[in-house]
């Protein structure tokens, strides 16, 4: 198997695109739509301070890598890595340690939160108590609040995650199955909100599959295993449907998002975005009262503390 572009080996087949690509037409492929994403969007402008969420997997490391390549010559634009330590034993604590490599390897600086700090017992611990939730509700809401408040703290206007094509298509789909159309419309805010630090997506055009091709081929350290809290929720479930579609159908991806975006702007008619307000208790930004953080924490019945006050620069 040839590469269509210089007949060298291929390494990829990509079957909605119909091309062989070698391992440099690979690199080139997904550098040029994680390039074309963040122009037309402006994610990154110069006096960016950028946070990056970064767990040690295969986007985070995708993300931070191709991010300082591309921007870290400018002395007007910063990169620092904030991880958040779920706690979660047999994973985070074989990823945390490819997380440091990459920033040692970088020379990004890189500060490192967890749920025992910050809420008051690990992931593991909390799911111990009597819960309605999914393990996936209170970790989800915990780092995003976590990864907010620290984006904040350390100054950053803006927070980069790793999520890609394969992620925004799971999540589309999830929102419609659980017909949570007024979510929808949020997924893409028509304006900042005071007090939540802007989301930049770099890698929202490249499939799961490309982004791990793409940080084995550059050489960057990742952990490859899996949450073993992930089968719990369905996206697991959505993500194995997508992938089959994917299979059968290719292409599937990028349609649902192309369809998605089509539509967005009706939704966004119907449900205008609604300003956040503080939270009664942290101050965090939430739709009214007291934030879903909090009431999770209540419902565990765990105090939380500052993660300002707890933090460890590595």
């Amino acid at each position: 198997m040839k590469c269509d572009k210089c007949g060298k080996e291929a390494v990829i087949f990509q079957k909605y695109s119909g091309m062989h690509l070698c391992a440099h037409h690979e690199i080139e492929d997904v550098e040029r739509k994680i390039k074309k994403r963040m122009r037309q969007e402006r994610m990154v402008v110069p006096g960016d301070h950028v946070a990056v969420a970064m767990s040690g997997g295969k986007d985070s490391a995708a993300v931070l890598s191709i991010l300082v390549e591309t921007f870290g010559a400018r002395p007007d634009i910063k990169f620092t890595a904030i991880t958040i330590d779920e706690g979660i034993e047999g994973y985070r604590n074989f990823s945390l340690p490819k997380v440091k490599e990459l920033c040692d390897r970088l020379g990004v600086p890189h500060f490192v939160v967890s749920f025992k700090d910050d809420v008051g017992c690990t992931l593991d611990e909390m799911l111990t108590h009597d819960r309605k939730e999914a393990s996936c509700t209170y970790c989800g809401v915990f780092r995003r609040t976590l990864l907010n408040t620290m984006a904040k703290w350390i100054g950053a206007n803006k927070l980069a995650t790793g999520h890609n094509l394969d992620d925004d298509a799971q999540t589309v789909l999830l929102n419609v199955m659980n017909g949570d159309t007024e979510r929808l419309a949020r997924l893409r805010p028509t304006r900042p909100q005071e007090g939540l630090v802007p989301r930049i997506k770099p890698l929202m055009d490249v499939p799961e599959r490309e982004v791990a091709l793409y940080a084995f081929l550059k050489g960057l350290p990742f952990y490859m295993g899996e949450c073993p809290y992930a089968r719990e929720s369905l996206r697991g479930e959505i993500k194995d449907m997508l992938n089959d579609f994917e299979a059968r159908h290719p292409g599937t991806k990028y349609s649902i998002m192309r369809g998605f975006d089509n539509m967005v702007g009706c939704l966004k008619e119907k449900y205008p975005q609604v300003p956040l307000t503080k939270c009664e208790i942290c101050g965090e930004p939430g739709i009214k009262g007291v934030c879903q953080t909090c009431r999770l924490k209540e419902r565990i019945k765990i105090a939380g503390k500052s993660p300002v006050k707890e933090q460890e620069k590595i």
